[in-house]
């Protein structure tokens, strides 16, 4: 019971990861960039807890699914997790709406120049 919390985090980590493969989304457009981003976000978020932390506003939540691992004061390892799955999640998302987006768009526009040359 003590890895179910971290399991469901990996689990929906690799099923992020699917999705992102079959429909390049975020790492396979751009390695790099990718890592970058998803670097940055995770260091972000480490500060920001680290900040409620050190303010006393965030606590660690007593659970049985949770490991009990804590990689700092109040900072369980679950929450690495859980932000990378979040940062992940966002980008996989931004990906999807910008494909469609530009494929909207594509179609669209597509559809305006037929219109033009059919009227001239």
């Amino acid at each position: 019971m003590h890895l179910a919390y971290l399991a469901a985090l990996l689990i929906s980590l690799f099923c992020m990861t699917l999705l992102d493969r079959r429909f390049t989304l975020f790492f396979w457009r751009d390695a790099r960039r990718a890592a970058l981003v998803m670097t940055l976000g995770l260091v972000f978020f480490l500060a920001w807890d680290a900040g409620g932390i050190g303010l006393d506003i965030f606590h660690r939540g007593g659970s049985p699914w949770m490991t009990g691992i804590e990689l700092a004061p109040e900072l369980p390892l679950e929450e690495v997790f859980f932000l990378a799955l979040l940062c992940y999640v966002t980008m996989v998302a931004y990906g999807g709406f910008d494909t469609l987006l530009r494929r909207y768009s594509t179609r669209n526009s597509t559809a305006v120049s037929k219109s033009r040359d059919g009227d001239a």
